[in-house]
């Protein structure tokens, strides 16, 4: 980027024959005059190919500089065009976002071509769509050609990119073009910039030939589809001074001539498949370029690359996402780095003390005392250090993360000594004795995770001040009693809070509703008393994680406690982020950072860590409690919930119908809890929508009725339905053979006939109706004569209708009939 500048103004740059072994430029100064009548034509036809036919439902091109050309006006004139001597060599439309109107994108018109004068054309951030225009080619005086973070698509071969000569500087990056990158392209003598990042390219990187530009400085071509073997021929560039292939599927880098690039000082190889990085021999090295940024994070390396040891001049190495074993070789330690991040492998064996600003250590296998805490950056977590925390800390230290680790004793107060610390993470070790008090003081603390130890004291010692900056403040899992300290209320940036697993007894803390909070856990403490906060109105519209389980809560839920929740009514189908901490750190050789915040919940059962907190992930925990009342219907509007335990309360009322609208992410599973309530009624057949349902208790409740049946509720096992009295059918009882279920009986007497032996209207008054019917029809027939003999007769033709046959064998009898309907009179 350092070159950018230079280049800038290259509109006004003629340049000399590229015969000559250095680029030379004449300057030409930039002078408005009145521009020729065929350029002015040109970029007319060009702002009305941009133009939509129908004006009325777009009245506007979406353009502030085009919008304003007017014939009536010099064009040299005209805002994004540079002239000179009346020619057009410059036309700028970045950042203009050019649309045709609402849903409609603009190609690059083909009238482009038309501009032949044209030295600087910088087309990117427009929202331009469609191939690159075959009449781009015409353009042989370009000098700056940007057309990135576009909607381009399509092969890019069928370009006359060979007539480019004067081309320098070439960026397509941020785009849909695919296919293979032709040649020619490589073939340009003049280039020295070629960005091409962050588009679908596939294939081989083919040889290039010895007539490649011998002054390219830059080649990116990071975050495409390109494979194999990296071609050789890159050497033939031998002003190359940055390299990035990072995020390709290469395989092997057979770098056997480093010492044609004698400029290379950056490369980067990450996110590939590469075995091996360079395999040259130990008399070679000598001669390998003076590397200062190195990266080959993601790969398969199982080690370290050998000719390392003999780079004075490295900076910044990653070797991280390896597959590297063993011992850390000693001559790490003496390269003067100022970034070193070996994470992610499986390195053993004790760390020296050492110096560097920027070192990443986590995730391997290390062991023994923790060495000195002297770096800017420090993340020595999930290792096996065992040791008490160093009392010496730098005073530049901002990032230190020691969790996961077997560490002991208590933390020292010298912890507080970096005047600027904004991540602090001492989580799962085995620390104990008090929080020290100068760490709640500390405005520039960003994250405070002492999660996981044993930690005593009161939590109320705690003061918060009024500048607080915590973003993430996770005390949970250790001993901490008191009260809550009333000063978090100063964290007005605060969106994790973890208390949970405590000794805390308080009233439920009503000032949090004003802090912008994601995640709140006050899980098994000693809370009491009723969270509906009267004197305050409900905020937490981006809450999504919310476990209040295992205290003594109490009272009913009142509907305004949800009515702000907005992300869990949200369609949770939206892109989700990840909850972190990050910072830039500046300077050229900064270091950015996110710190990733983790969640322990209790979902479906058993705890688990959530390592990535998705903010679609959303959880209602308010379990083993004393709540009383109805459920609020409201709830029903959460349509993003995965999480909804309520059990162990004592609700009363019926199961909201409402909550059939839930609808999670890609309809993954979801899970409800509601035992161990007083919940009464039938089971909402709206819950039989719910195809995505995959943990559903309703048992020890006074349910009654039939249990729905559809997909999911016949995969529910017994016990998500026992201990109501009233409930019947799969998977509690099984229908007969006729397809009728068993009246439901309980201790033989029909349900709910207990004491008060209710009557079932619904069954007596469909037996009294038969009974009555039955001695209506029967009686008729005994007590009149006339009907009887009317009834027996009609029966008797019916009868012979239906069997024919049997007018034969009864007509031997029809005198023994006449005479028993005689006697019958």
């Amino acid at each position: 980027m350092r070159h950018l500048l230079q280049y800038f103004f290259l509109l006004f740059l003629i340049p000399v024959s590229s015969t000559i072994p250095t680029i030379s430029f004449t300057t030409i100064p930039a002078v408005h005059s009145l521009c020729t009548k065929d350029q002015q034509l040109s970029l007319l036809h060009l702002k009305q190919s941009l133009t939509p036919y129908n004006h009325k439902p777009y009245p506007r091109l979406y353009s502030t500089k085009v919008m304003y050309w007017d014939s009536r006006t010099d064009c040299c004139f005209w805002d994004g065009v540079t002239c000179s001597s009346g020619r057009v060599v410059g036309l700028d439309f970045s950042g203009e976002t050019i649309n045709t109107g609402i849903g409609y994108r603009s190609p690059i018109p083909s009238a482009i071509g038309n501009l032949t004068s044209l030295r600087y054309l910088d087309l990117s951030n427009s929202n331009f769509t469609g191939s690159i225009p075959k009449t781009m080619g015409n353009l042989k005086q370009l000098v700056y050609l940007n057309l990135s973070s576009n909607m381009l698509n399509g092969p890019i071969d069928s370009i006359q990119w060979e007539n480019l000569v004067n081309l320098i500087d070439l960026r397509l990056y941020n785009n849909l073009l695919e296919g293979s990158i032709p040649s020619s392209i490589f073939a340009l003598p003049l280039l020295q910039f070629l960005l091409f990042s962050h588009n679908q390219f596939s294939g081989q990187l083919h040889e290039f030939s010895d007539a490649s530009s011998s002054y390219l400085l830059s080649l990116d071509l990071s975050s495409n589809n390109l494979e194999g073997l990296i071609s050789s021929s890159i050497f033939n560039f031998h002003a190359l001074e940055s390299l990035n292939l990072s995020s390709n599927n290469f395989s092997a880098f057979p770098f056997n001539g480093p010492q044609q690039l004698k400029n290379l000082n950056e490369i980067d190889l990450s996110y590939n498949s590469l075995l091996f990085f360079y395999n040259g021999t130990t008399s070679s090295y000598s001669s390998f370029p003076n590397i200062v940024r190195l990266n080959l994070t993601s790969n398969k390396l199982r080690t370290i690359p050998d000719f390392l040891r003999y780079q004075s001049g490295l900076v910044k190495l990653d070797l991280s996402q390896n597959q590297i074993q063993g011992m850390i070789p000693k001559w790490i330690w003496g390269l003067d780095l100022f970034s070193l991040n070996l994470s992610c492998n499986s390195f053993s064996g004790h760390v020296p003390n050492f110096t560097t600003s920027v070192v990443d250590l986590h995730s391997n296998q290390l062991q023994g005392p923790l060495p000195s805490l002297t770096a800017e950056f420090m993340d020595y977590s999930r290792n096996h250090f065992s040791s008490s925390i160093p009392t010496g800390i730098d005073d530049s230290l901002y990032f230190l993360s020691l969790s996961s680790n077997n560490l002991h004793g208590i933390i020292p107060t010298s912890i507080c000594n970096p005047r600027f610390l904004q991540v602090l993470d001492l989580s799962n070790n085995s620390l104990s004795g008090m929080i020290p008090r100068c760490l709640s003081a500390k405005e520039s603390l960003g994250v405070l995770n002492l999660r996981g130890n044993n930690l005593t004291g009161r939590v109320s010692n705690l003061e918060f001040p009024g500048w607080c900056s915590l973003s993430t403040l996770d005390l949970g899992e250790n001993q901490i009693k008191g009260e809550f300290p009333k000063s978090l209320a100063n964290c007005s940036g605060l969106q994790l809070l973890n208390l949970g697993n405590n000794l805390i007894k308080d009233a439920f803390p009503c000032l949090l509703m004003n802090l912008p909070l994601h995640v709140l856990n006050l899980r098994s403490n000693q809370f009491y008393g009723g969270i509906g906060c009267p004197n305050t109105n409900g905020t937490w519209p981006m809450l999504q994680i919310i476990d209040l389980a295992h205290n003594n809560l109490s009272g009913q839920i009142l509907a305004r406690f949800f009515m702000t929740w907005k992300s869990m009514m949200a369609d949770s189908r939206e892109k989700a982020k990840v909850l972190e901490f990050s910072q830039e750190q500046e300077g050229e050789f900064g270091v950015g950072y996110s710190f990733e915040d983790t969640v322990k919940v209790t979902s479906k059962g058993s705890e688990r860590v959530l390592v990535k907190v998705l903010t679609a992930y959303t959880l209602i925990d308010f379990s083993c409690n004393k709540f009383s009342g109805s459920i609020p219907k409201e709830m029903g509007a959460f349509k993003s919930l995965y999480v909804l335990n309520l059990s162990g309360n004592a609700f009363t009322g019926k199961i909201p119908s409402s909550f059939g609208n839930m609808r999670p992410v890609a309809d993954a599973g979801i899970a409800t809890h509601l035992s161990h309530n007083k919940l009464s009624g039938q089971i909402p057949p709206q819950l039989v929508k719910l195809t995505f349902l995959e943990v559903l208790d309703l048992s020890n409740n006074q349910l009654v009725g039939r249990i729905p049946t559809g997909t999911q509720f016949s995969t529910f096992p017994k016990d998500s339905f026992i201990g109501n009295k009233g409930l019947w059918g799969p998977p509690l009882t099984v229908d007969n053979k006729a397809g009728l279920p068993p009246p439901p009986t309980v201790n033989g007497r029909p349900p709910n006939s207990g004491h008060h032996h209710e009557v079932n209207w619904d069954l007596i008054s469909t037996e009294i109706g038969f009974t009555f019917g039955f001695g209506v029809s029967i009686g008729s027939l005994v007590l009149c004569k006339r009907l009887s003999k009317w009834y027996y007769r009609a029966m008797y033709n019916i009868i012979l209708k239906i069997f024919p046959q049997l007018e034969e064998r009864i007509g031997i009898h029809r005198r023994h009939v006449h005479i028993n309907r005689r006697w019958r009179r």
